[in-house]
C-alpha cells in the first residue's frame, strides 16, 4: 500500500506548473467574460460534513467572488460516490459544473464495480487536486487498546466492527491492506459516506474506523474517538505523538484521500486552464491553507496533465489492490 514512486516531486512539479497556466488577474477576467454566466454548481458525491464538503465549502465562496457568479455546493450522494459523478460526467461540458470528489475512490471505482454508467478516464478531465488528508486510524474510546498491535490482539479474541464509508473505498480497502498486514480481523460495517461512519463510531455501534484526518482530528481532539495511527509515512507535526501505521508494524503503509476538481470531458481548455488557475489560488490563500493544515490536511495543486498522469497512477495501484482483496460490486 505504498503510495507511487516520486509523489510529492509530481505534486511540488503540479503546483508550479499551475501557476504558470494564467496569472489570477487575467484568468478572473477571462473566466468572468467568456464562460461563468450562470451559476456554477460544486457537485460533492457524499453526505454533508466529510473531507470533499468540508473544502467545497471553503472554497465555494471565494469562488463566488472570482467568476462573480454564486457557487452552489450540492450534496449528491449515493452508490459510493457513483451517482453525482454520473451527473457530472453527463452534464453539459461548459464549466458551470464542478465535481469536488475523493480521487483516489474514484479511481478505484473502475476495478471495483462490474458496471458503471460512466467511464472515469474518458467522461471526466481533471482540472485540479485541492488536498491530501491522511487517513487516521481510530477506535471508540471504550476499546481497550491504545496501539495498532493491541488493537490487532484484541481484535484476533473476537472480530471488531470496523466503520468503512462503503464497501470498495478507499478506507474500506486501506482496512483490508492493514487486515491482511497484520491478521487482525475485522467486521465491515458499511456507510454512505465518512460523516455517518464517524457518527456511528461516535456513538460506539462501530468499534474501529479508518477515515480522511480532516474530517476526523476534531472528533479525536474533543476525546469522542482515540486515534491510535496515521496513514502518512511520516508523523504529522500536527500530532506529533501518534505513530504513523508504518512504523507500527505495516513497514511502507500510506494511504489517504486525495480531493480534486473534475468537470465533463469535452469543456474547453481555456475554461479548464482558467478554473485551475482560479482553484489554485484560493487553495492556496493564507486564510484557507492555515484552515486546511489546523485540521490535518495538506494543500496539494497539480496543472491539469500531472493531475490526469496522477489519477492513471492511482488507478494502476489501486486495481492491483482490489484484486489481491477480491472486492467487486455489481
Amino acid at each position: 500500500m505504498s503510495s507511487s514512486l516520486s509523489r510529492r516531486h509530481l505534486l511540488a512539479a503540479g503546483a508550479a506548473g499551475a501557476a504558470t497556466l494564467l496569472s489570477p488577474a487575467l484568468c478572473a477576467q477571462t473566466s468572468a467574460a467568456t464562460w461563468a454566466t450562470k451559476p456554477i454548481r460544486i457537485v460533492v458525491p457524499y453526505p454533508p460534513g466529510g473531507s470533499s464538503d468540508i473544502i467545497a465549502r471553503l472554497i465555494s465562496q471565494p469562488l463566488s467572488e472570482a467568476l462573480k457568479q454564486n457557487v452552489i455546493v450540492e450534496n449528491k450522494a449515493g452508490a459510493n460516490g457513483n451517482l453525482g459523478t454520473d451527473l457530472v460526467a453527463k452534464s453539459p461540458a461548459d464549466g458551470h459544473t464542478l465535481l469536488l470528489c475523493d480521487v483516489g475512490a474514484l479511481a478505484i471505482t473502475g476495478s471495483v464495480y462490474n458496471k458503471l454508467p460512466f467511464d472515469p478516464s474518458k467522461d471526466l478531465t481533471g482540472v485540479t487536486m485541492l488536498g491530501y488528508s491522511p487517513h487516521m486510524l481510530v477506535v471508540h474510546p471504550s476499546v481497550q487498546a491504545n496501539t495498532l498491535a493491541e488493537l490487532v490482539a484484541l481484535s484476533k479474541k473476537s472480530p471488531l466492527n470496523f466503520a468503512v464509508t462503503a464497501i470498495g473505498s478507499a478506507p474500506h480497502l486501506a482496512g483490508v491492506a492493514v487486515e491482511r498486514a497484520t491478521g487482525a480481523k475485522w467486521q465491515y460495517i458499511p456507510y454512505k459516506g465518512g460523516a455517518q461512519a464517524i457518527q456511528d463510531t461516535v456513538g460506539g455501534q462501530a468499534q474501529v474506523l479508518m477515515n480522511g484526518m480532516l474530517a476526523t482530528l476534531p472528533h479525536v481532539q474533543s476525546g469522542k474517538l482515540k486515534a491510535l495511527a496515521v496513514s502518512k509515512r511520516s508523523r504529522m507535526a500536527l500530532t506529533p505523538n501518534l505513530p504513523t501505521i508504518a512504523e507500527s508494524g505495516v513497514p511502507g503503509f500510506e494511504s489517504g484521500t486525495w480531493q480534486g476538481v473534475l468537470v465533463p470531458a469535452g469543456t474547453p481548455p481555456k475554461i479548464v486552464q482558467a478554473l485551475n488557475a482560479e482553484l489554485v489560488r484560493i487553495i492556496r490563500t493564507p486564510d484557507v491553507r492555515a484552515r486546511l493544515v489546523a485540521q490535518g490536511a495538506e494543500v496539494v495543486t497539480m496543472a491539469p496533465p500531472e493531475f490526469s498522469q496522477f489519477f492513471n497512477t492511482e488507478r494502476a495501484r489501486w486495481a492491483k489492490v482490489v484484486a489481491e482483496a477480491g472486492v467487486r460490486l455489481d
